[in-house]
């Protein structure tokens, strides 16, 4: 008799359906392996990597609107250039560098090649050059090295694993001439790659006519 009870016992138990408790859990469970990201296995709110994930979809909309409320920077000051200093841009590319028409209307061309931070890069070293204020040259440095040296920045320049070497060397204890093997790699670079460029260019033709035609009016 004992024996039957305790098989009817059993069956009994087999057959209850699982309680509402139970049955939440493994819900539960289930909605967790479902919604669990790519890098682990857990779907609460905090998980640390789509933490990660959102500070850098954050970042990214950050810069982009950055760059954007940025803009292109002014150009120099200067006076409209004559025709015998835009002539004299053709004999030299230290003609046109020297200047603030000449940079302007080469920055111009840069722009449009999207090579435009070359040009930045060198304005700022010379003014960099100009400082003496120990606690100023440092700061600069440091902007400097942010805007056109590193390579998180979106206006990074183009530089040797050998320079980027001699920078991080100066940076130690920065001066106005730290950034001075970098500015010359990069005048270089201008000189052999987009100079030729520029003076083949619209902008250079179109202002080249219309100053001719000005002289030609007077």
């Amino acid at each position: 008799m004992g024996s039957e009870r305790t098989e009817i016992r059993k069956r009994q138990m087999a057959t209850t359906p699982e309680t509402p408790g139970a049955a939440q859990a493994q819900l539960s469970t289930g909605n967790r392996g479902s919604n669990a990201c790519c890098f682990c296995w857990c779907c609460c709110c905090s998980c640390s990597c789509l933490t990660v994930r959102n500070q850098e979809e954050e970042r990214a909309r950050r810069t982009s609107h950055e760059l954007q409320a940025e803009g292109i920077p002014n150009c120099e000051e200067s006076p409209a250039p004559t025709l015998e200093e835009v002539n004299a841009w053709a004999q030299s590319f230290d003609k046109l560098m020297l200047t603030p028409a000449g940079r302007n209307a080469f920055r111009e061309f840069l722009r449009t090649e999207f090579s435009e931070e070359n040009m930045l890069f060198w304005m700022a070293c010379e003014e960099l050059k100009q400082e003496s204020n120990k606690s100023v040259i440092e700061e600069k440095a440091r902007l400097i090295y942010e805007d056109y040296i590193s390579i998180l920045s979106p206006k990074e320049v183009s530089l040797d694993s050998r320079v980027r070497e001699v920078i991080n060397r100066n940076m130690l204890e920065p001066s106005q001439h730290t950034f001075d093997d970098a500015q010359l790699q990069i005048y270089t670079l201008m000189h052999r790659d987009s100079y030729p460029r520029f003076m083949n260019s619209a902008i250079y033709k179109d202002l080249l006519q219309s100053l001719s035609e000005k002289s030609i009016e007077a």
